[in-house]
């Protein structure tokens, strides 16, 4: 039988980290890779069996998940965040997926719950995301956003895993602003740049795209509130590329 770990970045998730492991029990070793947390979140992962190792987030998630996965031996990884589940579905499903050793990366269909709501539309309607993979199919790039680089073929797996995206504001606004400044860093990386015109115009497409184009308005209050949102994220990762390049030009 092939052997599957399960790898799981942290950064003070204390609350969700033991419901996390409990969910990927199944696995035949589960991986921590925490990034400093102050709080409890290395005590319960290792209280619960977890490997932990530490790794400060100096360089951002691509080359963070690069780190996890020189941590293990497992010829198969599976990613899940924090405030992740895998339903006894889904690990039923990964382990014959494993089990069948074939040379596909497998993306998994994840449902999205935010504030306690399950949300079916908008920026947070289900999804795929590329989660299963060969270990030795796999590396990645990016700073936020990071991308999979696989080099075997994509094929998806049915069942649900289950996303508790946000359960607090102040979780939300912290990953907000921690979010955007990363998203300038790597458009200016791109090349790209901002003026008045993307600060006006950009966040007013992203608000009509999420809940007109992808009926956000359809999952009520949070949909809008969710969609309001999405329009502040995209104008202030703007703005911070804005005053980058204003700061990088007067040097």
């Amino acid at each position: 039988m092939q052997k599957i770990a399960v790898l799981i970045l942290t950064y003070n998730e204390e609350k969700q980290i033991a419901e996390c492991i409990h969910s990927a029990r199944f696995a035949d070793e589960i991986v921590v890779i925490d990034s400093g947390s102050s709080d409890r979140t290395v005590e319960i992962a290792r209280s619960l069996g977890a490997k932990v190792a530490t790794r400060a987030m100096i360089d951002g998630f691509g080359p963070q998940r690069n780190f996890a996965l020189s941590q293990t031996d497992a010829e198969w990884v599976l990613y899940l965040d924090a405030d992740e589940r895998i339903t006894p579905e889904l690990a039923l499903e990964v382990r014959e997926a494993v089990n069948k050793d074939l040379p596909f990366a497998y993306e998994l269909l994840r449902h999205n719950y935010a504030f306690g709501q399950q949300i079916l539309h908008g920026g947070f309607r289900p999804d795929f995301s590329l989660r299963l993979y060969p270990r030795a199919a796999v590396s990645w790039s990016g700073t936020v956003h990071e991308e999979a680089l696989v080099s075997v073929p994509k094929c998806k797996l049915k069942k649900i895993l289950l996303h508790y995206t946000y359960t607090d504001w102040n979780r939300y606004f912290n990953k907000f602003n921690s979010y955007t400044s990363l998203m300038a860093e790597k458009m200016w990386q791109q090349g790209k740049r901002s003026s008045m015109i993307h600060i006006i115009f950009r966040p007013m497409w992203a608000f009509f795209r999420v809940y007109i184009l992808l009926s956000g308005w359809r999952d009520g209050k949070i949909g809008f509130i969710l969609s309001v949102f999405h329009y502040f994220y995209t104008m202030a990762k703007y703005v911070k590329l804005y005053y980058f390049q204003e700061e990088w030009s007067a040097k």
